[in-house]
């Protein structure tokens, strides 16, 4: 593992920019591998028939390469996929064509890039803060102060510190969309001084006013408790089917170093270790007057 960069704490370089697969990517190569499965055919196979290489095939089904919409519309003649689930999946080449908004940030860590892909096309995320307040619902000032010590590591040129302080507002907006987005933070974040005092106040205030969207949820883990659960930041973000199929869940960590996980068994326990943080938490009622006092004492 290579220092990249932290969703919700700060963003270092990286030497590769390369772009990893959308989530509407792949979920388009799934559907085709199933698709070609459920026809009884082989890589070989298909490839023979439309004379293609088998790498090609290979390539398209794992996501490695974008399908062009001529290739997506062969490869369903070839199963003989007809009527309104041709259309969707032609749809749904469509859109995994589009760019996102991220890749014009050129610059940005491969690691980083694909984390914003994946948050970008989620439809709800379980976020659990041991170090700082979540990427989402940091104010400017305080992301530059978490941003900047995290550059320091990095040598980050205070114009990449610029681009990548722009990109986490960006992210910002996901919230003004139907992103349920639902927390849980150690009450050592609400004390843990990032910047002066003032920074402080701001995120602090900034966090009461973001709780009061119907979208956020944030409760408050108290240090006077027994913690049933120690772990580091995670967030685990959550997708709708589209067009009838399925993504799967998506964990991603947060420490010196960066990481994805969708095998089941691994999400599964990050579920229940979000579940059991949550269930020891204060309510949401009883975290903002807690966030509200935090305020106060700064």
């Amino acid at each position: 593992m290579r220092p990249d960069q932290s969703a919700g704490t700060g963003e270092a370089r990286a030497m590769s920019t390369s772009r990893g697969p959308s989530v509407r990517q792949r979920r388009l190569a799934a559907e085709l591998r199933r698709l070609r499965e459920r026809r009884g055919l082989t890589g070989d196979e298909v490839a023979e028939r439309l004379t293609w290489s088998t790498a090609k095939v290979s390539r398209i089904e794992n996501a490695r390469t974008g399908a062009k919409i001529g290739d997506v519309r062969r490869l369903l003649d070839l199963y003989e996929i007809d009527g309104a689930r041709h259309e969707d999946l032609i749809s749904l080449a469509l859109d995994a064509g589009q760019r996102g908004w991220w890749e014009d940030y050129r610059d940005l860590p491969s690691s980083l890039a694909d984390f914003i892909a994946l948050e970008s096309e989620a439809t709800a995320t379980r976020e659990w803060g041991s170090t700082v307040f979540p990427g989402l619902l940091q104010t400017e000032s305080y992301a530059r102060n978490v941003i900047a010590g995290w550059s320091s590591l990095a040598t980050l040129p205070p114009q990449e510190l610029e681009r990548r302080l722009d990109v986490r507002m960006r992210r910002r907006e996901l919230l003004d969309g139907p992103l349920e987005l639902s927390a849980v933070l150690d009450e050592a974040v609400l004390q843990r001084r990032i910047g002066d005092q003032k920074v402080m106040r701001e995120q602090l205030e900034h966090l009461c006013l973001m709780t009061e969207r119907p979208n956020v949820t944030v409760q408050i883990l108290p240090l006077g408790i027994a913690h049933a659960v120690l772990a580091e930041s995670f967030i685990l973000l959550e997708f709708s089917p589209v067009h009838d199929i399925t993504f799967p869940d998506i964990v991603h960590t947060e420490s010196l170093t960066i990481s994805h996980f969708a095998d089941e068994a691994v999400t599964y326990m990050y579920r229940l270790a979000y579940s059991t943080l949550a269930g020891q938490a204060l309510d949401a009622a009883e975290s903002r007057r807690r966030i509200a006092e935090a305020k106060d004492a700064w």
